[in-house]
């Protein structure tokens, strides 16, 4: 049986970065990362918009809103370091209507309280800066940038292993066991016992914290982010990423446009029940998944109080020409020709037992394990800072 100091298991940019600055922290500890797929990052970490978020949208003292601004700036530490492109783009938030422009006022009092600079940008402003993009009013995050996440997550997948980490691919979990004095984890007949585990499975969150042994009143339910590609040549006339004011009654944050790296631009994403937590595939359909989903009283009180939204999500996604009108809504000229190929992430999200979403970091505590259960979204912004927050909070003694 090989001894380790930890075990992360998780090779999406949160469980690398973990195991990256806790090598960083101890550099004669065994550390080993275990990876289900013959790579890192192949779902939520290589499949997200890119964008580097600046915290606009979180609560003001949240764990969300200091861990993304920190978050950002480890980020855009760490490409400078090892080479790796971004681009300060920024963020503009476009109000279509009255409705929308009486709303820009609590992201003004949120990014005034977390520290984030933001400047006023009247309609006529708005049509100078985004020729094509129709709004009353808008507020602009300069610092809101772009990345390749999965880049990022290999690059710190390298340095992991160069300090002395070790990574094994190709290693499904099926067996944790925590005693007094380790963890063991099983996985493919082979044992690996470590002082610590800590978890960073991601759509696996919930079935691997209950493996363990953990009690949950959760479930993962898989939300699929259907994006657009934009005809290049409308990529040179969008100058910003534009993006919603966002509804506080719908659970999700709405279709915007979004630059990517390698001079590209695309729409989205909508926000539709998945059927397979790991699916990218359009109609992937995975029967464990579909079984936890439908067998879960939290879905279907989530459903509940979510049928609208989820039936107009349902059409954007079936047809075309409705998805386009959401579009319009601030890219008038936007047309069906346009859009092409079409790409998708899936968003783990947690649903807790009461139906509600759990739209902050959740993470399950034992002795000896440390169970990363929900890290949503701006959870690659902040994945180093993640990984601190973990080293500080729940691993004191090491």
């Amino acid at each position: 049986m090989m001894k380790y100091d930890l075990i992360v298991v998780g090779g999406g940019i949160v469980g690398i970065a973990t195991a990256f600055r806790f090598q960083a922290r101890h550099a004669d500890f065994r550390i080993l990362l275990l990876e289900k797929e013959s790579a890192v990052a192949r779902h939520q970490s290589g499949h997200n918009s890119g964008v580097i978020h600046a915290g606009v949208y979180y609560a003001p003292g949240s764990l969300k809103a200091q861990l993304c601004r920190k978050g950002a700036q480890m980020i855009k530490d760490f490409c400078r370091d090892n080479g790796i492109g971004f681009e300060e783009c920024g963020k503009l938030i476009v109000a279509t209507d009255e409705v929308e422009r009486q709303r820009l006022q609590g992201l003004r009092e949120r990014a005034t309280a977390n520290g984030i600079p933001f400047s006023e940008v009247s309609g006529e402003e708005l049509k100078t800066r985004e020729p094509l993009i129709r709004g009353v009013e808008a507020l602009f995050f300069p610092e809101s940038s772009i990345v390749d996440y999965a880049e990022v997550a290999r690059h710190m997948a390298e340095r992991f292993v160069a300090a002395g980490g070790e990574i094994l691919l190709g290693a499904r979990v099926d067996g944790i066991r925590e005693t007094k004095d380790s963890v063991t984890v099983t996985t493919g007949g082979q044992t690996y016992q470590a002082d610590r585990l800590i978890a960073c499975a991601g759509a696996q969150s919930d079935r691997l914290a209950r493996l363990a042994g953990l009690k949950t009143n959760f479930r993962i339910v898989p939300f699929r982010g259907e994006y657009y590609e934009v005809d290049p040549r409308l990529r040179p006339k969008i100058n910003h990423l534009i993006y919603p004011v966002p509804d506080p009654d719908l659970p999700f944050l709405g279709i915007h446009l979004t630059h990517e790296v390698g001079n590209r631009l695309s729409v989205g994403p909508n926000a539709v029940l998945g059927l397979s937590r790991e699916g990218l595939p359009r109609f992937s359909v995975n029967l464990k998944d579909c079984f936890d989903i439908l067998t879960f009283g939290g879905f279907w009180r989530f459903l509940k109080g979510n049928l609208g939204s989820g039936l107009s999500e349902l059409r954007n996604s079936l047809f075309t020409s409705v998805y386009l009108q959401a579009c319009r809504k601030y890219m008038p000229s936007l047309e069906r020709r346009d859009l092409g190929r079409r790409k998708a992430g899936v968003r783990a999200q947690v649903i807790m037992d009461d139906g509600s979403v759990m739209h902050d970091f959740l993470v399950m505590q034992t002795d000896r394990m440390v169970h990363i259960c929900n890290a949503p979204s701006p959870a690659a912004t902040s994945s180093l800072a993640i990984a601190e927050h973990i080293l500080e909070n729940y691993l004191k003694d090491q």
